[in-house]
């Protein structure tokens, strides 16, 4: 046999395939970086399972969220038909109460469920109103009836002791 069947090059060849095996020439061939693309991928998809298991267990209603009662108003200052912004559950998250009848109030936190912008009482219409695409809530439901957005507000949840209005919750999204 010959050197060129032993695998050997017989001749000197100045082509690029055939320097494969020269000290570091490659030493990130393909094979080497798909193995490192897909331990990245793993590393990623195994970092991120914490949070989702938080969101799962959020979204799923599995934690029951505890909020403290806060004073919205005395039932003397506000007229039927009239709204007023107060901050429920946190000191910036901006709410809405709107007085409906005598002995009818809701109330909604107030930044539109399609993109965060704030929604306003209109007395005249008898709506909420988002003035940034024209989106509209029915106050009794919380439900958009015109407009982008999809979801109703977040409702919250109100008590009626002594002629103080109270918000005691904020009701989960229902689907």
């Amino acid at each position: 046999m010959d050197q060129g069947q032993k695998g050997n090059i017989p001749f000197d060849e100045d082509n690029y395939t055939h320097n494969i095996h020269k000290d570091n020439e490659r030493s990130l061939d393909r094979r080497s970086f798909m193995k490192l693309m897909v331990g990245a991928a793993g590393v990623f998809a195994v970092s991120t399972l914490p949070w989702g298991a938080i969101a799962a267990k959020e979204l799923a209603g599995f934690s029951n969220k505890k909020y403290t009662a806060a004073k919205i108003t005395d039932v003397s200052d506000l007229k039927v038909g009239e709204a007023m912004e107060f901050a429920y559950p946190g000191k910036h998250d901006s709410a809405l109460l709107i007085r409906l009848g005598e002995d009818e109030f809701k109330a909604y936190q107030n930044a539109c469920t399609h993109l965060k912008c704030p929604v306003f009482w209109s007395k005249e219409q008898g709506e909420m109103v988002c003035p940034c695409h024209h989106g509209v809530f029915d106050p009794k439901t919380g439900a958009p009836t015109a407009g982008p957005p999809r979801r109703p507000l977040p409702e919250i949840i109100l008590e009626r002791e002594q002629g103080v209005i109270l918000a005691t919750g904020v009701k989960r999204y229902e689907t």
